[in-house]
């Protein structure tokens, strides 16, 4: 069925006459397997449109209802039915209040840029810094500073990089502790941070600490949060060293969770009274005052050379680094391609055989959006509207692409990739506050320009959750299309995968209840400019595409197994 929608009367009382018009094919209801739940059956099911073109103000709108785009195809999920409904997330950039996560990620591009770190050509797949390099350097130089080659500069630079990575860490394994339940799922726990212990504090404490690194008290900080949480909901009976997460228990099992990732790198973790310890592997405690200083030079050369084989090597180099960020229209770029091919294939584990050019293509270059020039006014921003590629250069080379949709009201994420030699840096964070930060800088120019669209939020995957760390967020009511602040939304989510977000409870009384809804809340009404619409039925099968708005899942689309059954639409109006 062929939607055609013209904008020259509608649009010509806002400035937008020139912009073309819509053409669209309905392809009725969609069911697929699912990659998120990873369910036997096709259980995901989604509306589709196939879209021949698309104004930048109609695609809005139907971003705005909760729509998406994969190349050319249009989907949107049938919530009601499918087995991971998928709710539109948006941040109001103006807003955003970055957490310490994030700032730790700006920080480390920060010192990256200025030569504090730098990525050896020969590695193959940088995860994580190289700890071991460093707290070898560390510990071998405790009793003999005077013919040590690192500076106390750069010393205490590098154990920034060690906090900031092992605090991630921490989070991490925190985060998977509440996902299987072993932490309260609806407590907010605190962020971690791990501080290195000086080497006067060493000496106060008991024998064989002496090759304490660094430590954390994150599990006294998670046993408040848990206890104030059950005192406020009146769950809370017993005392702190009788409750079942004391800060001993919850020490001890994030350092079991931890204890292998560490060791890889050349640490050791041990829960001692709470306290979360990192421990240097190099040196063991002996009766002989200063036999953790007796390793040889060259032992110490060759200990540190096979820790950093696989890893980044973390030391200042004194050269700067020139990171530039590039916007152009989207468009084949075989550098853009091959660095897609990359990591498609080590990132997600494809086979060379299913990252072909073409699929590339469908996916991530071709597009139905028509493009809209500067117009020299506050309605476009310098750059116009449609659909561009943002691409991260260092030192001349490619090592990131940020595939996006600049639309009148938004800017619109769709998929990131990027080389995985520089996943230390975590491109994929620090591409979503550029991103941000551009939203904030192109609303001097347009005004309407306010948010940044996320993609799909699925509270029912763990993995998309990460969406929410961006706050202030909103997500998109199913039913109202209403805008809800995401504080207010994740209670209902918590227990219910399907939510109309709009109707719950105004006051905890229970005595009134009526939609709470932000302040920016769109207009469902007829103005009277209403769009024609002509449909015609067309049958077209979708050839296999994938979409994903995040750098860690795919959603496959147009499986062999898939159905697709035509709907009638004749009663539907796209405005």
């Amino acid at each position: 069925m062929e939607v055609n929608t013209r904008n020259s009367d509608a649009s010509s009382s806002s400035g937008n006459n020139n912009r073309g018009e819509s053409i669209v094919s309905d392809l009725g209801s969609l069911q697929t397997s699912c990659t998120y739940c990873k369910s036997a059956g096709c259980t995901s099911i989604s509306h589709d449109l196939w879209a021949d073109s698309l104004t930048v103000d109609d695609y809005q709108d139907l971003l705005d209802r909760g729509w998406r785009r994969s190349g050319f195809l249009l989907y949107k999920p049938e919530m009601e039915k499918t087995c991971c409904p998928s709710y539109t997330i948006r941040l109001r950039a103006s807003d955003f209040v970055p957490s310490k996560e994030q700032q730790r990620v700006s920080r480390r591009m920060q010192r990256f840029v200025d030569g504090a770190l730098e990525v050896k050509k020969s590695v193959e797949a940088i995860e994580i810094p190289s700890i071991c390099a460093s707290a070898c350097n560390e510990v071998s130089s405790l009793g003999t500073r005077e013919t040590s080659s690192v500076s106390k500069k750069e010393k205490n630079m590098g154990d920034h990089i060690i906090d900031d990575y092992l605090s991630e860490q921490l989070d991490k394994v925190i985060w998977t502790c509440r996902e299987s339940g072993q932490f309260p799922f609806s407590v907010q726990l605190p962020k971690a941070s791990v501080k290195k212990v000086s080497q006067a504090k060493r000496k106060l404490l008991v024998e064989g600490a002496e090759n304490l690194m660094y430590s954390s008290n994150i599990a006294f900080q998670i046993a408040v949060t848990i206890r104030q949480a059950q005192s406020i909901a009146k769950d809370a009976s017993q005392s702190a060293e009788d409750s079942p997460l004391s800060p001993k228990i919850i020490s001890e099992k994030i350092a079991a969770s931890l204890d292998q990732l560490v060791k890889i790198n050349g640490l050791s973790i041990r829960a001692c009274n709470g306290h979360i310890n990192f421990y240097t592997a190099a040196t063991q405690t002996s009766p002989n005052k200063d036999s953790h200083t007796a390793t040889s030079s060259q032992e110490s050369a060759t200990r540190r050379k096979g820790c950093s084989l696989r890893n980044s090597s973390v030391h200042p180099q004194g050269k700067r680094q020139r990171l530039e960020i590039h916007l152009k229209r989207s468009s084949f770029d075989p550098e853009e391609f091959a660095l897609y091919r990359r990591y498609q294939i080590n990132v997600h584990n494809d086979t060379p055989d299913d990252v072909s050019e073409s699929s590339y293509r469908m996916f991530l270059v071709d597009t139905p959006l028509l493009p809209v020039q500067p117009s020299g006014d506050d309605r476009v921003p310098p750059c116009g509207f449609g659909s561009f590629h943002q691409q991260y250069v260092i030192d001349g080379h490619l090592v990131a692409v940020g595939v996006i949709d600049i639309l009148p009201k938004c800017l619109s994420s769709k998929y990131f990739f990027w080389d995985p030699d520089f996943a230390f840096l975590s491109l994929g964070k620090y591409s979503a506050l550029q991103e941000i930060g551009w939203v904030k800088e192109n609303e001097v120019y347009c005004p309407s320009l306010q948010y940044y669209y996320l993609g799909y939020y699925i509270h029912s995957c763990s993995k998309m959750r990460y969406k929410a760390a961006y706050r202030p967020s909103e997500l998109l009511c199913p039913l109202r299309y209403q805008w809800i602040p995401f504080e207010l939304a994740k209670p209902l989510l918590d227990k219910k995968s399907y939510v109309v977000l709009s109707d719950y409870v105004l006051l905890q009384n229970g005595e009134s209840s009526q939609p709470l809804v932000s302040g920016n809340v769109m207009e469902v009404q007829d103005d009277g400019n209403s769009n024609d619409v002509l449909i015609d039925n067309d049958d077209k099968m979708i050839e296999p595409e994938l979409e994903s708005s995040d750098d860690d899942c795919l959603e496959a689309f147009g499986q062999a197994s898939a159905e697709i059954e035509n709907g009638d639409v004749s009663d539907i109006l796209i405005r």
